[in-house]
């Protein structure tokens, strides 16, 4: 999705390696010089979370954009988000073409009209709250990872 650069994944990969996972594949991924890292991350990811047992999403599927959408969501329930910044993100990378965070980007577009109705920002933020909980929860779109976009 773009929230992170290749070299914050080479640190992550380090990370991992520290705190006890390992994998012939990781070992390579943290073994990348940061001016590899933008050129060899892409390649080496997915069969370095393959090998942990984890399941790679390309951005440009169904899945890969659902997983995203919740990952944006659980961010926010953390803390680590404001609503309005998720509402923002979710709209800004998946516009109205994602049904499973369309709700999302209709209240990105009533936080730009807020002015203009008669609802407030606590209201919004609410509503927004309650959309990524449910997104949190929804059912996985898809277990293949390779599934077209739509």
């Amino acid at each position: 999705m773009g929230e992170i650069s290749a070299t914050d994944i080479v640190t992550g990969a380090c990370d991992a390696l520290v705190d006890g996972l390992d994998s012939p594949a990781l070992r390579t991924l943290a073994a990348c010089t940061r001016a590899e890292a933008m050129y060899d991350v892409p390649e080496l990811l997915p069969p370095a979370l393959l090998e942990l047992g984890l399941t790679f999403y390309p951005f440009d599927g169904v899945a890969g954009r659902g997983a995203a959408a919740r990952a944006l969501a659980a961010r926010m329930l953390a803390g680590e988000l404001s609503p309005r910044e998720l509402a923002f993100r979710v709209h800004q990378h998946f516009g109205h073409e994602l049904p499973l965070a369309e709700r999302l980007a209709e209240l990105d577009d009533a936080y730009d009209t807020l002015a203009y109705g008669d609802r407030t920002p606590a209201q919004l933020d609410a509503d927004v709250r309650a959309e990524a909980l449910r997104l949190v929860r929804h059912p996985r779109v898809s277990t293949d990872p390779t599934d077209a976009p739509t």
